[in-house]
């Protein structure tokens, strides 16, 4: 086997690359040998015995998978999660989990006959605003205003 050092130093540099990414076709070693000018290296190259080998990328196979596995709730114990549980949901994803029990509340009322219309828009209008932190601080008010009568407790 020739010692093509040189012809692999001269080919990187026409190649624009390191020396560990210039490619040397086996079969034809001992002809690249025999070249010993940048112009014989240009030859070879134009031929196709000497080639830039591609970069290596990092392979995304394994963070696929992981994303993947993610979507599914796996990997999100106490040990996988950085920040608090309020930085973990956004605001409108807290917002949602708050209203919407609110909002259904009110419609069954409302589709129960349990409350007017006027009543139903006034307490929907005052959940848009933020002012009642649950479904039961709702339920409290209307109560305590006398829109509901109070529920016995079993």
């Amino acid at each position: 086997m020739p010692d093509l050092s040189n012809q692999r130093r001269l080919a990187s540099i026409l190649l624009k690359c390191g020396s560990g990414r210039v490619w040397i076709d086996p079969a034809r070693e001992q002809e690249i040998s025999d070249s010993v000018t940048r112009q014989d290296i240009r030859t070879a190259i134009k031929s196709g015995a000497i080639r830039r080998r591609a970069i290596q990328g990092t392979s995304r196979s394994r963070a696929r998978r992981y994303a993947a596995e993610v979507a599914k709730g796996r990997h999100q114990g106490p040990g996988s999660r950085r920040g608090s549980p309020r930085s973990r949901s956004s605001k409108k994803e807290r917002w949602m989990r708050r209203i919407r029990p609110q909002r259904e509340l009110l419609a069954t009322l409302r589709a129960e006959k349990r409350i007017t219309p006027a009543v139903y828009r006034r307490y929907y209008r005052q959940a848009k605003g933020g002012m009642y932190r649950s479904r039961a601080h709702l339920l409290l008010n209307l109560q305590l205003a006398g829109h509901l009568p109070a529920e016995a407790k079993s």
